[in-house]
């Protein structure tokens, strides 16, 4: 097949139709070709690095110990300082500006009260604004350059900017930089040199988290979601053109030997990627779509007999949640102070104490310095957990005699349990319900805090999201560097994929723009690169 013969044959419906799709493809494979080329490559950072962020172990990990003779004030009387009257939802004692504080609420809102003195906190002086950038990286403000920022930056993107401001950026001559909120007086943002450069290669392109862009969150959206989106239909038309090119018989002659491909040079390199990586570059951009919520959600309006769209039965799972870390009474509390509950621990270093509820009863949780918990009861001794057989006891008798399918302790990541840097505790115990949604709950039993969850509502989120664009199977991610090898093959068959794209991509530019030269002729973008058959 050459092209003089293609070109007479035009008026099949068949080739009109394979013509069309060429075009298509060509023209949406010009517009993404430099998007997709980003992605892939920058997946393969996204395996080792990310955003940076501070975490709730980094802020457990800087924070002094708790000095158990300076909690004076009981947290019934910390909470009656704050004059509300709904119960808080966590409260957790640690320590602010060198101070033990109870601290009321989560990291969206919360309220700090002093141990020491029942005070409530609510001035941000500069002078403590200092004193957390240089406790947070142990080095002396004097030392560092300080900026206001007006507006968020490069690594200030993910937060809620308008409810930190103003906040100010500390810089170190070693590359730490650190960002303190004058609104809360807490460390927001914290990174290095390293850290930014892992995010350079990896979650800045991948994300498209360029700050002129990440800015205006509903552009930033639309164009992410749009660019995977139509990315993946180009894709699926690479696909299909391929196929039906495609000769199992090799009826094509390339310089005299037969073919199954009707193309030489780049175009055929570009369709045998295609072949082997097309269906994966397809699958990848569509679930890449999919984290950015695209669709609409089911609404939770109730309907009918007061059932509600979206959410499972309310009585087994929350039943079995509340039997497990219910709300918290103060009133029980006086029975044992905190300095008690700490001087029960032996005098280790505890970094953060937690009034909360363990098995239906009022107790603390301690968190020790090496990471690993306690729990102290207000009538015994602290312990380490509960056993797998109490935990057992608990979810049965909260999802009643025929709302339990399954209870048993696994010591390995499972479908919907796993963690591909396996920092997620083990073992845990899996609670199966007999609810329409299937629910599952994976309760760890040091803390009796449920660290997992899935139903079958979750289905597209775990399966055509990170089924298909992480690949977290166990079976790859318990086996290290099997997952590594396995995407990273993916991602350089994607990224070479990408290249003979770019490159046919700056061909046919070239070809448009020679055609508007009068002394040249335009070229037939049909023929080009076909072999004959």
């Amino acid at each position: 097949m050459n092209g003089r013969f293609l070109h007479n044959e035009a008026v099949s419906p068949a080739v009109l139709i394979k013509r069309s799709l060429i075009v298509v493809h060509r023209w949406l494979g010009v517009t993404l070709c430099l998007m997709f080329l980003i992605w892939f490559p920058s997946g393969i950072g996204m395996m080792y690095w990310s955003y940076p962020t501070v975490t709730v172990r980094d802020r457990l990990e800087r924070a002094p110990a708790i000095d158990p003779s300076s909690v004076k004030v009981s947290p019934e009387d910390a909470f009656k300082a704050l004059g509300i009257d709904d119960p808080p939802s966590q409260i957790r004692l640690n320590t602010f500006d060198g101070r033990p504080v109870y601290r009321f609420g989560g990291r969206g809102f919360q309220q700090i009260v002093y141990a020491d003195t029942g005070e409530e906190q609510l001035e941000v002086p500069m002078a403590m604004v200092h004193r957390a950038a240089s406790s947070w990286t142990r080095q002396p403000i004097a030392t560092a350059t300080m900026e206001e920022l007006t507006g968020p930056d490069q690594w200030t993107l993910q937060g809620r900017f308008t409810d930190l401001a103003p906040l100010y950026k500390f810089s170190w001559p070693n590359g730490e930089q650190v960002y303190v909120s004058a609104n809360t007086g807490e460390v927001e943002q914290y990174t290095t040199r390293g850290s930014r450069w892992g995010a350079y290669v990896s979650a800045i392109p991948h994300w498209l988290y360029f700050t002129p862009l990440r800015k205006n969150g509903p552009e930033w959206s639309r164009l992410v979601i749009w660019s995977s989106g139509i990315g993946t239909g180009a894709a699926i038309l690479g696909i299909v053109i391929g196929v039906w090119m495609y000769s199992p018989s090799k009826r094509y002659r390339n310089a005299g030997t037969p073919t199954a491909i009707p193309y030489r040079g780049q175009k055929r390199l570009h369709t045998v990627f295609g072949l082997v990586f097309g269906l994966g570059a397809a699958t990848w951009a569509f679930s890449g779509m999919l984290s950015m919520d695209p669709f609409p959600r089911r609404t939770n309006r109730p309907v009918g007999g007061g059932e509600q769209i979206g959410r499972f039965s309310p009585s087994a799972p929350r039943a079995v949640q509340a039997a497990l870390r219910g709300r918290v009474n103060l009133d029980a509390f006086v029975r044992k102070h905190p300095k008690d509950a700490l001087a029960q621990l032996g005098g280790v270093s505890i970094k953060e104490l937690e009034i909360t509820s363990v098995a239906g009863a009022p107790a603390y949780l301690a968190t020790l310095e090496s990471g690993e918990t306690r729990i102290v009861p207000l009538d015994g001794q602290p312990m380490t957990g509960l056993t797998p057989e109490r935990i057992s006891e608990i979810v049965t008798r909260a999802a009643g005699p025929t709302g339990l399918a399954e209870v048993r302790t696994i010591n390995q990541y499972d479908l919907y349990y796993l963690d591909r840097n396996r920092e997620r505790p083990l073992p845990v115990v899996l609670v199966r319900l007999t609810d329409e949604e299937s629910t599952r709950y994976y309760i760890d039993p040091k803390t009796a805090r449920v660290v997992g969850s899935y139903s079958s509502r979750n289905w597209m989120s775990r399966w055509a999201y990170h089924g298909l664009h992480s690949l977290d199977f166990p079976w790859l991610y318990n086996y290290r560097p099997l997952w590594d090898i396995v995407v990273i093959t993916f991602m350089v068959g994607g990224t070479a994929l990408c290249l003979t794209s770019l490159i046919l991509a700056w061909r046919v530019l070239g070809r448009k723009l020679r055609a508007l030269t009068p002394s040249r002729a335009p070229r037939d973008i049909f023929s080009e690169d076909l072999v004959t058959s």
